[in-house]
């Protein structure tokens, strides 16, 4: 429940409302370790915390990314710090997405909008082990081609020949060049073997119901597609109830949870 200081190094916008942050320990001693999916409780001083997740390296212990988006009080806060400020960390808190047992398998990892950042260290540990995995493919989606996150990694990815990139805007101006449409549309275009096949999804509701169904459609087994659930979740432990679905807490059983253990949750938009 204690948060530790933590200084910002730096600061970097992503998009008109979103920026990265990169957080070192005040302490030298303290390192960041964290499995990719989870998330942490970030406190600004004098407003309040919120659950942001971890978007950095999970092999590089020295450090602790955050992408966060002005959206409340304690977010606007939180992006309007300078590098040299400080800043209340609690955590790592959370399930992580199944790295390991995707191993020998096709892996698909569908993001939309901020939907990306909690993905990119799955990445990250993916790309770390290449030869360990299939087929890997990115399917990433935004509203508009300003709203995309991390453009320079991205045009980094799509540069590798052992990782498809697969990027669409719902809406394109004058300089867009690439596909227009909604995420779940690219699944035609991404090579995998369905019943070989393991899918990381995280983005708005909508767009994980739609992704998920034709994940399933296209024989994608329901055990084998994992969902990031970042909803309503407020203390990070279970103990408000502020993100609880159903019989799960998100924070504390999730966010990242089997699409089997959240199906009968997971359709139902009123939730």
């Amino acid at each position: 429940m204690v948060p530790r200081l933590y200084r910002i190094t730096r600061r970097r916008r992503e998009t008109p409302d979103t920026y990265t942050m990169v957080l070192r320990p005040i302490a030298p001693e303290a390192e960041s370790p964290f499995q990719p999916g989870q998330f942490n409780m970030l406190y600004h001083f004098g407003a309040g915390e919120a659950p942001i997740s971890i978007s950095g390296d999970p092999a590089d212990r020295s450090q602790l990314i955050h992408t966060i988006r002005a959206v409340g009080a304690v977010t606007r806060g939180l992006t309007g710090l300078a590098a040299g400020q400080t800043l209340g960390v609690r955590g790592p808190f959370g399930t992580s997405w199944p790295v390991a047992q995707a191993m020998d398998a096709d892996v698909l990892v569908i993001a939309g909008g901020l939907g990306l950042a909690p993905v990119r260290p799955a990445i990250y540990a993916l790309l770390a082990q290449r030869d360990l995995y299939g087929n890997l493919e990115l399917i990433y989606g935004a509203r508009t081609a300003s709203d995309l996150l991390y453009r320079k990694e991205l045009e980094r990815w799509r540069g590798r020949f052992d990782f498809r990139v697969h990027v669409t805007v719902d809406r394109a101006g004058r300089e867009w060049r690439g596909h227009v449409g909604v995420v779940p549309d690219l699944i035609a275009r991404a090579r995998f073997d369905p019943p070989h096949t393991v899918a990381f999804v995280c983005g708005p509701g909508v767009m994980m119901r739609y992704t998920v169904q034709e994940l399933l459609h296209r024989g994608v087994a329901p055990e084998n597609i994992h969902v990031s659930l970042e909803r309503s979740m407020k203390c990070g432990i279970g103990l408000c109830g502020h993100c609880q679905m159903g019989p799960v807490f998100i924070c504390k059983d999730g966010p990242v949870f089997p699409y089997t253990r959240v199906r009968q949750w997971f359709e139902e938009r009123e939730i």
